[in-house]
């Protein structure tokens, strides 16, 4: 049996796409086709970080043509590009040009789908590098990240207002499937007002009122995010039933709303972080208020789901975790919740409905 490893020998079971998939390789092959992933995300990122889409948006150009606008090395360049044109985000043309292809397109700045913030987020050194010390994460149960930063993640983001504006950008682009999808499978007309509790720019929030127009929102999170929310707000069309309010959610939440919406909040920390943010909520609340927490509700088993990897992110950056509905459970009755129902949607969160026990 020959056993020699090609990287590239299916779509299926590696990062590196090529011809049609055939049958499955051996276990060690795929196994080292996953660790080549490695490799795609740094060729993408540096595609970013070069701004590459944007030099080649009025047509295509060659290497020799680009090397100088992005301070790089001719041969290297075009070395480079041939590996982009081999991943499918740009196609070789004759004469050794080189043009966008509609995956490179989507790398543009401003593409819609915020991917180029994504990936610069994500292969940032200050993101990707907390990963070099997963080990340590799983040794301790601490966040790798502090090991590497010396401080907590959202701290450091505090401190680098570039990163956190990315980082936004960011949230947008990787979870973009999701705000229509919660707006469309809960009926959240029945609300006078939403509180959106770390809701950043605004996102979600936009999503649920333009979809029902009965209830007014309250945009809540720290003062260095919600900064850029108004534009978002306005281009959605829901400025004018949006207040926006800064503070820290461990200390305080707007108070006397029927909803609480906190979307990829209770990832984010500890237990004991967790139990003191819906502790906040509690006390906020209406009596007959609902809180609804927006999360990748993790399937048992074997089942394969997104949420199990950003499991990983959340021990490796934040510290907080994903968790199944059996896991929510205990969490929400220790803060003094019932968890009433779990709705799926149209993407890969869950809504998980909690009232006060």
């Amino acid at each position: 049996m020959d056993d020699t490893i090609e990287l590239s020998s299916t779509k299926e079971s590696s990062s590196i796409p090529d011809g049609p998939a055939s049958q499955a390789p051996p276990a060690h092959v795929q196994l080292i086709q996953m660790v080549t992933g490695n490799w795609v995300s740094s060729v993408v990122y540096a595609a970013a970080k070069l701004d590459l889409a944007d030099h080649l948006a009025s047509g295509p150009r060659s290497a020799e043509e680009l090397a100088g606008p992005l301070g790089a090395h001719a041969p290297a360049l075009h070395r480079f590009m041939r590996c982009l044109a081999g991943l499918g985000i740009l196609s070789e043309r004759p004469g050794q040009r080189f043009a966008l292809t509609d995956l490179g397109e989507a790398l543009k700045t401003g593409a819609p789908g915020s991917a180029r913030a994504s990936i610069l987020t994500i292969g940032s050194p200050w993101f990707s590098g907390a990963f070099d010390e997963i080990v340590y994460s799983i040794q301790t149960g601490r966040t790798a990240f502090e090991k590497v930063q010396g401080m907590p993640a959202f701290e450091y983001l505090s401190r680098h207002p570039e990163a956190a504006s990315l980082f936004s950008e960011t949230m947008v682009g990787v979870h973009g499937q999701e705000p229509p999808a919660v707006a469309e499978a809960y009926d959240f007309s029945v609300f006078h007002t939403v509180v959106d509790v770390g809701g950043a720019t605004g996102n979600l929030l936009a999503a649920i009122l333009a979809r029902h127009q009965g209830p007014r929102g309250i945009l809540f999170d720290r003062p260095y995010v919600v900064g850029e929310a108004p534009a978002l707000l306005e281009a959605r069309g829901v400025a004018n039933r949006v207040t926006i309010e800064a503070g820290d959610f461990f200390e305080t939440v707007p108070a006397g709303a029927d909803a609480y919406v906190l979307s990829h909040v209770i990832h984010d920390w500890s237990e004991a972080q967790c139990l003191t943010i819906l502790a906040r909520v509690r006390k906020a609340m209406k009596p007959e208020g609902r809180l609804l927490l927006v999360e990748m509700v993790l399937p048992a088993g074997d089942t394969p789901h997104l949420g199990k990897l950003l499991d990983m992110v959340m021990l490796v950056l934040p510290g907080g975790q994903e968790r199944t509905e059996e896991e929510y459970r205990p969490l929400l009755a220790k803060a003094g919740f019932r968890l009433t129902q779990v709705i799926p949607t149209n993407s890969a969160v869950s809504i998980v409905e909690a009232v006060q026990a």
